[in-house]
Parts: C-alpha cells; structure tokens; sequence
C-alpha cells in the first residue's frame, strides 16, 4: 500500500472496454510528511476520491481486487481515502485540519 495525493484527472476519450465508466485520477505518492516521492502514478478510482485528498494505493496483482477493476487492464487503484494517521501515539495527518488548511 502506498499514500498519494490526488494532482489532477486523467481524461481518455478512447479506451479499453473494461474501463469504460472509470475513473482516472493522476496520483503523486508522498511519505508520511506529505513530501513526494517518485513520479507521478494514473490509478482508477474505486472510492470517489478527488482532487487534493490523501489516499491509499494498491499497485500490480492487487489492483485488480476492487469490484470495479477485477479482471480488467488495471496496474495501480485507489482503495480508500485516508481520514488520519497515527505513529506512536501521534497524530500524524487528520483529514479535517487538512481541509482547513486547504
């Protein structure tokens, strides 16, 4: 599993069948402190995240173990929308005082 934070959309006007009706969204994966990390990733959207939010990545064989991408051409999906994170007691990120921040 990795974090990321939704950047931008990716809109594809000819694709495969299999993901038609999906949506693609442009993560870029960061570390606990919210810095980046690597490039980019395109991910399907399998939980109605958008734009500015943290969330939870799952990559390869995994991927395609949602209800909206098993069994399609999928190599990287966004499962879940992270609402906080907590280390040794800390309090790490809340979704909340990242919104106000925002």
């Amino acid at each position: 599993m990795i974090f990321g934070r939704v950047i931008g959309n990716v809109v594809c006007t000819h694709k495969d069948e299999k993901l038609v009706g999906t949506k693609l969204l442009l993560v870029q994966p960061v570390d606990l402190k919210g810095a980046p990390l690597g490039n980019a990733l395109v991910a399907v959207d399998s939980v109605g995240s958008g734009e500015g939010e943290l969330v939870l990545l799952v990559q390869g064989s995994s991927a395609r173990q949602t209800r909206s991408t098993e069994a399609n051409p999928v190599d990287c999906t966004i499962f879940a929308v992270v609402d906080s994170v907590e280390k040794e007691g800390k309090t790490l990120f809340t979704k909340r005082e990242d919104f106000i921040k925002s």
